[in-house]
């Protein structure tokens, strides 16, 4: 999981383990049930720490829920980062956006049902996935790899297409997850001004491994 620069001393270390688990519990709930009633004695239980801790932390599981999609976002994002290093063409980074995340519904279930169930209020938030999505949006943009005029609008639009894939993805395991992704991905490049030629070419290129 994602995590800060690390603590100075062993009080710092053991503070920063406690709000770690705090927020991998909350993960776990919101990857499980989606239900966030439960109580804050419950996710002390599982998340194996005092009651007393939880407020040393957070002020209540609003927050601690906003934690840990910030936290699953921002894994997700980095996940992405590790495969698409060296890469610099605009379209291919979207591209490869949406197909890692198909592949991401087997091998980071957990992840990939917290970005279906909670990613549309971050579509447009300053951490995890959409600040790295609208920096590939304008640069492409400004290079006239993309013809649309408006990255944040864009980002609306390639954020909700990621979750509906997604959500796909997670409903339907019996489809095949890499050709609905390339077809998606195909189809978000085109809406930003990608020839059809060149779009269906950058969504069929190798894709890196996520092992």
């Amino acid at each position: 999981m994602p995590t800060s620069a690390p603590p100075k001393n062993r009080f710092e270390r053991r503070r920063a383990e406690t709000r770690q688990a705090l927020v991998r519990a909350a993960r776990q709930i919101l990857a499980e049930t989606g239900d966030t009633s439960a109580s804050i004695q419950a996710i002390a239980e599982r998340a194996d720490v005092g009651f007393g801790s939880f407020y040393n932390h957070f002020e209540s599981k609003t927050e601690l829920f906003d934690a840990a999609v910030t936290d699953a976002l921002e894994e997700f994002g980095q996940v992405v980062d590790e495969r698409v290093e060296g890469i610099d063409d605009p379209a291919e980074l979207v591209a490869a956006g949406f197909r890692l995340a198909a592949r991401m519904a087997d091998s980071h279930p957990e992840l990939m049902r917290i970005l279906r169930d909670r990613g549309l209020a971050h579509i447009h938030s300053d951490s995890g996935l959409a600040p790295r999505a609208l920096r590939d949006l304008e640069i492409g943009i400004a290079s006239g790899r993309f013809t649309c005029g408006n990255a944040t609008t864009a980002l609306s639009a390639l954020g909700g297409t990621l979750l509906s894939l997604v959500a796909l993805r997670l409903d339907r395991p019996d489809l095949d997850g890499d050709e609905a992704a390339s077809d998606l991905a195909e189809m978000v490049l085109r809406m930003l001004g990608v020839p059809p030629d060149d779009a269906r070419e950058v969504t069929r290129r190798r894709l890196p491994d996520l092992a």
